[in-house]
């Protein structure tokens, strides 16, 4: 259909009443109407594996599910009878239940090259719980993170590197430190101006590039020589890479690593993971002084971790991570070909691991244009494909990719002739999408 069919009143009420009393009009950044064409961001009634629903009835398919999340597509059968089970038992007691102890046992035997796991709800808490175990650990002030990748917590360690840094003291920004992915010699070269300082490395093992021979090994060598934690973010990789993550996959091993998005298929279950000797300080078991590690309300929800146990189970058992490759990788063929042969094949251009897949949309001069992003997306919401991003579920089939290709070779005539023209603006009807981290509205 053409784009000028797809309408949605209903949701650009429902966006107003977001507005209203949310700010941003969500809750997570990554899902504002800034990140949509103008008056083209559906608001969702529902989902079913890889389709989901607006409020005004239109259906799409639907990639980048929950943010990566929902990586067996939505209200996946085996998950969805796991919690359940547990929904007329309670969800949180005064003391553990025995579902916490069957959860660490599950994910321990699934990402074997930890020792110990605490779960909580959302991935800063992880990842923050573990920048704060690396300083106690090291008895050093200091975070080394990768400068490469774009997001490792809400908490002020991270976001005070960001544009939107307003309300973090200089004095903490001062403690955060970068590198660079890949590059082994700048990164001591981190080490060696901070001698003694840096608490810890702090990265996404692998993004939309496959780590350069050697790298990940060089790194755990030169945590090793400098004296700090190695962490590993594998909020995103976690599952997608392999069951047991890029740990598993690339054979590096970690100090701590942290775990989410994929790991509940939606249900809110995060995990940090990692040695014993680092993990028990946050214990009860040792003599040394006590670390708040996490201590999270709802962290142990036995319907939570019943759904991360039936994820695990159910990548284990049904190949899921293969599953994913497959699919990502007709995809990302499909993709470029219709690229190829609408003569964008240099300017829509697919990238990642066939699991993890992005797009990048560029302009006549090769650069990244948030103006043709708008054009790229308002051509696939018209024909029925929300796709922030080209990460694949499982839930998705072979006519789901066939569609999606062919809505992608229509948006691509159109994005011919904006270059022709070399103006995308009678394109966008309305103001570009913009982009998550900035400083001003």
């Amino acid at each position: 259909m053409d784009t000028e069919e797809l309408h949605l009143p209903l949701s650009r009420t429902a966006n107003e009443r977001l507005h209203a009393m949310i700010p941003g009009g969500a809750h997570t950044y990554a899902k504002g109407d800034d990140q949509y064409p103008d008056n083209l961001a559906p608001v969702i009634s529902h989902g079913s594996g890889a389709h989901v629903w607006d409020v005004d009835g239109n259906r799409y398919i639907e990639y980048g599910s929950g943010l990566r999340s929902v990586s067996l597509g939505h209200a996946h059968p085996r998950v969805i009878e796991a919690v359940r089970r547990e929904l007329d038992r309670g969800s949180n007691f005064v003391r553990p239940s025995i579902v916490e102890v069957e959860a660490a046992e599950r994910f321990l035997a699934t990402v074997p090259t930890a020792d110990m796991v605490k779960f909580a709800k959302n991935g800063s808490d992880a990842t923050t719980a573990a920048v704060r175990l690396a300083r106690a650990a090291t008895g050093r002030p200091r975070v080394a993170l990768c400068a490469d990748h774009p997001f490792f917590s809400v908490d002020d360690w991270f976001i005070g590197t960001t544009p939107m840094s307003a309300g973090i003291p200089a004095e903490t920004n001062d403690l955060t430190v970068t590198f660079p992915y890949g590059d082994l010699a700048a990164t001591e070269e981190v080490l060696t101006r901070y001698q003694d300082e840096v608490a810890c490395l702090i990265l996404e093992p692998a993004t939309h590039t496959e780590p350069p021979p050697g790298y990940l090994a060089g790194l755990r060598e030169l945590a090793d020589r400098h004296g700090c934690v190695l962490i590993f973010d594998e909020m995103i990789t976690g599952l997608r890479w392999s069951e047991a993550g890029a740990q598993g996959l690339y054979g590096v091993v970690p100090d701590l690593s942290t775990f989410g998005k994929a790991l509940g298929n939606g249900f809110a279950v995060s995990a940090l993971a990692g040695r014993r000797e680092l993990m028990e300080r946050g214990g009860l078991r040792h003599s040394g002084d006590r670390v708040f590690l996490l201590s999270t309300t709802h962290g142990a929800e036995t319907h939570s971790l019943a759904a991360a146990m039936a994820v695990l189970t159910t990548y284990v058992q049904e190949g899921v991570t293969a599953r994913l490759h497959a699919l990502g990788e007709r995809l990302a063929a499909g993709v470029r070909e219709a690229a190829a042969t609408m003569g964008v094949g240099e300017h829509v251009v697919v990238r990642g691991r066939a699991s993890n897949l992005v797009f990048a949309t560029l302009d006549e001069n090769g650069q990244p244009s948030q103006e043709y992003r708008t054009l790229f997306l308002r051509r696939l919401l018209a024909g029925g494909v929300l796709a922030p991003s080209f990460v694949v579920s499982s839930a998705l089939d072979d006519a789901d990719i066939d569609h999606t290709v062919d809505v992608v070779a229509q948006a691509c005539a159109v994005y011919r002739k904006a270059l022709d023209a070399a103006d995308p603006t009678p394109w966008l009807a309305g103001r570009p999408v913009k982009p998550v981290f900035r400083r001003s509205a």
